[in-house]
């Protein structure tokens, strides 16, 4: 499957980009340390925000195809930045899975977190470290 991404630079370090598909338009700022204004995502913050939410996608669709008791996700990531050069350094994501769940579940969704296309698609120089807590 191919999504065409739009994107349009618009001036003091912000860009706009629209989603083929859905028309949906995101803007990103130059973060503070590197010269922007940081009024909105980075580049390297989608970054981050990608691995994030395509972890609790993939935990979503084996949460739903299997019937598995799970009544909430929630993430938090940090974006680690390395200075010379000036990349993503790591990526430590913590998960905070809600309902009562069993080991053999608990482990269903950790493999499925664990195989995130986004993540898979990093550099192995980019840590992407994942931390479970369950509530339940």
């Amino acid at each position: 499957m191919t999504v065409t991404i739009s994107v349009r630079y618009e001036g003091g370090l912000r860009c706009t980009a629209r989603h083929g598909p859905s028309d949906t338009a995101l803007t990103t700022d130059a973060p503070v340390d590197n010269q922007g204004r940081g009024e909105s995502f980075s580049p390297t913050d989608l970054v981050a925000t990608a691995f994030a939410t395509c972890t609790m996608t993939i935990m979503g669709i084996v949460a739903e195809r299997d019937g598995l008791p799970v009544t909430g996700i929630a993430a938090e990531v940090e974006k680690h930045m390395a200075a010379d050069p000036r990349r993503i350094a790591a990526l430590p994501l913590t998960l905070r899975v809600s309902g009562p769940l069993d080991e053999a579940q608990r482990s269903a969704l950790e493999t499925a977190a664990r195989g995130c296309p986004v993540c898979h698609s990093l550099s192995p120089d980019i840590r992407c470290e994942i931390r479970f807590e369950y509530d339940g």
